[in-house]
């Protein structure tokens, strides 16, 4: 099922990675026939519960700034041949504005930097965009590195997930929307299991691999079936995000495609070690979906 065109949310916050969030929300709604919306939150101070506790001169001031730099933001785009359909200004905690913002105006994609700066500098690659990718009713794509450019070799992660299988549908669909190819790898985990004798021999391992290769052979099958092409099919067995990440950086991948939960080896932390280590050490940008209504600590 395709998301395109949709309404993109671009999330500013000045930093250089929104800069590359920009540069890549363009390129994408460009090539998608997709609306680009721009959003600038003034990000209160995290003890800061209720935004009416600030002197009312203060914050017109403060909100007459950040409605400023959002103007600026949008000029910018605009400048550089985008188009933007809609600019909007939030006041709070940057996640919560993001998550609402992207549900009142119906957007199908969200796009932000992987690392911001100022009030939250320190948390964007975890407690902001954690919580975004956690909340958010639709997927979110992260930029960090290198703006996104088509067309592009596209690298979708897959598990066998209901996410795997929504970050595919997505991922088929920028794929023949921008001429870029789409590569398909599915990583099997090999643990370890410890003998006195054996000193770690790893039990099962072709059988392990035979099930990962079924898995992988049925998802691209799912896609050609659509009447869409696979360039190619890459089977791994070790670490998802080690082998993710190695594999983008060889093919030369613009962009990595993911679900933010997954079943078997991936299932306990998708959305933690793996996801978050796909993200924060990817050399190109990382989209990041969850099937809607999962409740995101289930």
């Amino acid at each position: 099922m395709s998301i395109f065109p949709t309404k993109i949310l671009l999330a500013m916050d000045g930093s250089t990675e929104a800069e590359l969030a920009a540069e890549t929300a363009t390129e994408l709604a460009k090539h998608t026939g997709s609306e680009l919306h721009v959003l600038h939150v003034l990000a209160l101070p995290i003890d800061t519960q209720d935004p009416s506790s600030f002197e009312p001169e203060v914050r017109r001031q403060m909100e007459e700034r950040t409605r400023a730099t959002l103007e600026d933001l949008v000029g910018e785009i605009e400048s550089s041949g985008g188009k933007v359909a809609g600019s909007h200004l939030g006041v709070g905690r940057p996640d919560a504005e993001i998550v609402e913002e992207a549900e009142e105006i119906g957007a199908g994609l969200i796009v932000m930097g992987s690392r911001g700066y100022g009030p939250i500098r320190q948390a964007l690659i975890g407690s902001v965009s954690d919580s975004v990718v956690r909340h958010a009713h639709c997927p979110v794509l992260l930029v960090r590195g290198e703006p996104l450019a088509f067309p592009t070799n596209i690298l979708l992660a897959t598990d066998g997930s209901e996410e795997a299988d929504l970050a595919s549908s997505t991922a088929v669909d920028v794929a023949e929307r921008t001429g870029s190819e789409l590569h398909v790898v599915h990583v099997g985990e090999v643990r370890p299991v410890y003998h006195p004798e054996w000193h770690g021999y790893i039990t099962h391992y072709e059988e392990l691999q035979q099930e990962a290769q079924r898995q992988l052979e049925g998802h691209v099958k799912r896609i050609e079936s659509t009447g869409k092409t696979v360039a190619r099919a890459h089977l791994r067995m070790g670490d998802p995000d080690t082998e993710i990440v190695g594999l983008a950086g060889r093919l030369g991948a613009g962009l990595i495609a993911v679900g933010s939960r997954g079943r078997g080896p991936l299932r306990r932390a998708l959305m933690g070690s793996v996801s978050e280590s796909v993200v924060r050490h990817a050399p190109c940008p990382v989209m990041v979906v969850r099937a809607p209504g999962r409740n995101p600590g289930g």
